[in-house]
């Protein structure tokens, strides 16, 4: 969809047309701009059906979710060995 295209093209080009009004951090999107405002309320909409743990973003959760499941999300391409995060 065009949209989505729109949203890609933003990476490319660097522009970030969303702005925190809190600290004037900028973003490609708005979702990211939304998710970035929960840094500065304290809210934690996401919630572990597991656990009860509760998180600011979808992605910090599905992460979280892999410890229930003991996998791993990133692997070592030079030996195999998988992680539950990138760093």
């Amino acid at each position: 969809n065009t949209t989505d295209l729109k949203i890609h093209h933003r990476t490319h080009t660097g522009e970030k047309p969303f702005h925190c009004g809190d600290c004037g951090k900028s973003f490609n999107t708005n979702a990211r701009l939304t998710t970035h405002r929960f840094s500065h309320t304290g809210e934690k909409p996401y919630g572990c059906s597991d656990c009860g743990q509760r998180f600011s973003s979808k992605t910090r959760l599905t992460t979280h979710r892999f410890s229930h499941t003991g996998k791993k999300m990133y692997g070592c391409g030079d030996c195999g060995q998988s992680f539950n995060s990138n760093y």
